[in-house]
């Protein structure tokens, strides 16, 4: 059971701050700070600005959010990203 029931919003990433803090405009037009989640963290998931995303947030404390999940864009099929080289040693 959990401590306390958290409510998602989807927004868009607006500014990209230092220490894994992003701005996110919600779809209403409220802006939070949000911070990346602990999955995307370890899975080193990127996120930058203008990027899709969802949010979870306490109903406590309505400016602030954590990122829990980065949406896919239909521009990049297949991934998109770029590769590093092979570096030999």
């Amino acid at each position: 059971m959990a401590k306390e029931e958290l409510i998602e919003f989807e927004g868009v990433v607006t500014e990209v701050l230092p220490e894994g803090r992003f701005r996110v405009t919600l779809e209403g037009g409220h802006e939070v700070l949000a911070y990346t989640g602990g999955r995307m963290k370890r899975n080193k998931i990127r996120t930058l600005a203008g990027d899709r995303v969802t949010v979870e947030m306490s109903p406590y404390d309505p400016t602030k959010g954590r990122v829990v999940f980065r949406h896919k864009t239909e521009s990049a099929p297949g991934g998109g990203g770029v590769r590093r080289p092979f570096k030999r040693r």
